[in-house]
């Protein structure tokens, strides 16, 4: 049992196998039936394709990442705004020491000038946090990521529905007829085999 590989371009000798058994000759035919360069090249563009899309992505993460980072040095430049107004507030506070150490309690009025002072301090620094986390979901890059993200989980429920189809199609059909094919009274050829399921 014998067969003969012709290759498609110009250049390249045949190449003669030999098997002893038919059955193992008809293996090495599908095989190498099955090793398709045209799918390998398919392949290799599909992860080209996401390779380019990762690569964006990166990009993408890269835009936000200074957009926050120019976020946080305003930050940081509000809170040392607000530790300089606290320098004075301690300062003002210790020039007011002499006067409180007089008394035996504080005036009612300063507490509730203090608690004043507190609850807009808390507030104003609520409202920007708010303001800036509101500005970031509204922004063009968060609508981008949103979308991204709905891409990028279709794409990966798609590829795990593909490879269970693939799963089913191989173990409950593609192999239990190969191996029919292969019994002494097969009821379906190899070559019919290979027309059915070509290039799996």
């Amino acid at each position: 049992h014998y067969f003969l590989v012709i290759f498609g371009h110009e250049g390249q000798k045949p190449l003669d196998l030999r098997s002893e058994d038919e059955s193992d000759c008809n293996e090495w035919v599908e095989c190498i039936q099955q090793a398709s360069y045209s799918d390998i090249m398919i392949e290799r563009e599909i992860l080209m394709q996401k390779y380019i899309h990762l690569v964006q992505i990166l990009e993408t993460e890269k835009i936000a990442a200074n957009q926050l980072r120019t976020q946080l040095e305003d930050q940081d430049t509000e809170i040392e705004r607000l530790k300089a107004e606290i320098v004075v507030l301690n300062k003002a506070k210790e020039r007011m020491l002499p006067y409180q150490n007089n008394q035996e309690e504080e005036d009612p009025d300063i507490k509730k000038i203090k608690k004043v002072q507190s609850f807009m301090r808390g507030w104003l620094c609520r409202r920007k946090w708010k303001i800036i986390v509101q500005d970031y979901i509204c922004s063009p890059h968060a609508e981008s990521m949103r979308k991204r993200n709905q891409i990028v989980f279709n794409m990966v429920e798609a590829e795990t529905e593909y490879v269970h189809q693939l799963s089913i199609l191989v173990n409950c059909f593609l192999r239990p007829l190969r191996m029919a094919a292969s019994s002494k009274k097969p009821p379906i050829s190899h070559d019919d085999v290979s027309s059915i399921f070509l290039n799996r």
